[in-house]
């Protein structure tokens, strides 16, 4: 099973994708994972992705497509995964289909997240992460505050705030993209069939793990 993780920087992607694995046992991907696993380790490819994302752009299709190209070819992503931060674009959403076409593959399910957005201007402001590569676990100050402060829950390494969650400037701007160029993929995925639209709120009480939970309860059945 291939599942697409849809929604603005801050919706709760990577929550909702983590606890679906968690409960499930399928692989997550997520580019912003490895965009910046290359940034701290000053990779080629690093270097060139920091160029757009610290600006708040995105990072161009050259770059962008071959890395999950390949990534899908590895024995871990056999049994299907949940591609968090692609598409991002139609163009993008084509090349997927063309990739997973290859492999005798398909699209099943895109989970579609809707959040207020100063909701989620806040959100990203407040945001911490997990400095262990293999933990990768999230926070927030204020709705999911780690018991030790500045420490992981999980595995007890530092935590710290993503250095494009820090400008709000940068955050706008990325809000803005999203709008731009990655809403259009809602209609993409509704006209196939495949798209679940799921508010992930506070004002709701209805955030990312209780998604999760409902989404794995539908695919069990």
């Amino acid at each position: 099973m291939n599942i697409i993780m849809l929604g603005a920087q801050g919706t709760g992607k990577g929550t909702v994708a983590s606890a679906i694995c968690e409960q499930t046992g399928m692989l997550q991907i997520s580019t912003g994972d490895i965009f910046r696993k290359n940034i701290s380790e000053k990779t080629p490819l690093g270097i060139e992705a920091d160029k757009y994302i610290s600006k708040g752009n995105l990072v161009p299709d050259e770059i962008t497509v071959p890395m999950v190209e390949d990534r899908l070819t590895w024995d871990d992503a056999k049994n299907g995964v949940i591609l968090d931060g692609f598409p991002r674009t139609i163009e993008q959403a084509k090349k997927l289909d063309e990739i997973l076409n290859a492999k005798g593959e398909k699209i099943d399910l895109v989970i579609n997240l809707v959040t207020p957005k100063d909701e989620i201007i806040d959100r990203m402001l407040t945001r911490r992460v997990c400095t262990n590569p293999d933990c990768k676990a999230t926070y927030n100050v204020k709705l999911h505050p780690p018991i030790k402060e500045g420490i992981c829950d999980k595995c007890g390494s530092p935590l710290k705030q993503r250095d494009d969650d820090s400008n709000p400037e940068a955050i706008k701007r990325r809000l803005e993209i999203y709008e731009e160029k990655t809403s259009p993929l809602v209609e993409y995925y509704k006209n196939k069939g495949v798209l679940r639209t799921e508010t992930v709120s506070i004002s709701i009480n209805r955030m990312g793990k209780d998604v999760a939970n409902d989404i794995v309860k539908d695919i069990k059945k």
